[in-house]
């Protein structure tokens, strides 16, 4: 019963699109009608405020990795039905309860997931991973996936347990899934942009 109540937690807390919220008061606008389309702080930026995106990003990544470090620490709970708190926030930012099920591609709230499950290091590893693939990579979705198998080969490299190879898993179809119009086209290196 405790496992499934912090599931819940996790889903709701995934769920709070703090993107459309922050627009709409903040901006006055709708950000889903900026970039792809989606729920997320990078829509923001394109929307026009530089400061709120990065506070949405930061803000997805906590209703990631709160409702991870709650189940921990106050619910006593790991293994694998930790992984399926961790995963129900991914699902719930990707399906928001608050957007008829539409939400955004979840890669920030991937992170907070990842540092509350693993902590900070693997955090710090993600964002250099992805960094490094948005620079190589032309297309977005790909870079993602890059990093998430960086991801992977680390947590098998350093003999993590088998419920976190588990939530890698779902965590990647989840994100897969999000980006399939992108990862329908082959990857390619991005052009180097002229000094």
């Amino acid at each position: 019963m405790n496992a499934l109540l912090w599931v819940s937690i996790s889903y709701l807390s995934g769920s709070l699109p703090f993107s459309v919220w922050m627009g709409r008061l903040l901006l006055q606008t709708e950000i889903r009608r900026y970039g792809d389309g989606n729920p997320g702080g990078t829509n923001v930026i394109r929307a026009g405020s530089r400061a709120l995106g990065i506070t949405v990003i930061a803000l997805d990544a906590l209703k990631g990795l709160l409702p991870v470090l709650g189940a921990q620490h106050v619910g006593g709970i790991d293994g694998w039905p930790l992984a399926v708190v961790a995963l129900s926030a991914v699902s719930g930012h990707a399906f928001s309860i608050f957007l008829r099920l539409k939400g955004g591609k979840a890669v920030a709230v991937t992170f907070g997931v990842w540092a509350g499950l693993t902590g900070w290091s693997t955090l710090f590893l993600l964002g250099a991973l992805l960094l490094a693939a948005y620079l190589l990579v032309s297309i977005d979705g790909w870079a993602v996936i890059f990093a998430l198998i960086g991801l992977l080969i680390f947590l098998l490299a350093t003999g993590n347990p088998i419920d976190l190879l588990g939530a890698w898993l779902g965590n990647t179809l989840i994100v897969a899934w999000k980006h399939r119009r992108e990862l329908a086209h082959p990857p390619s290196l991005r052009r180097p942009t002229p000094l």
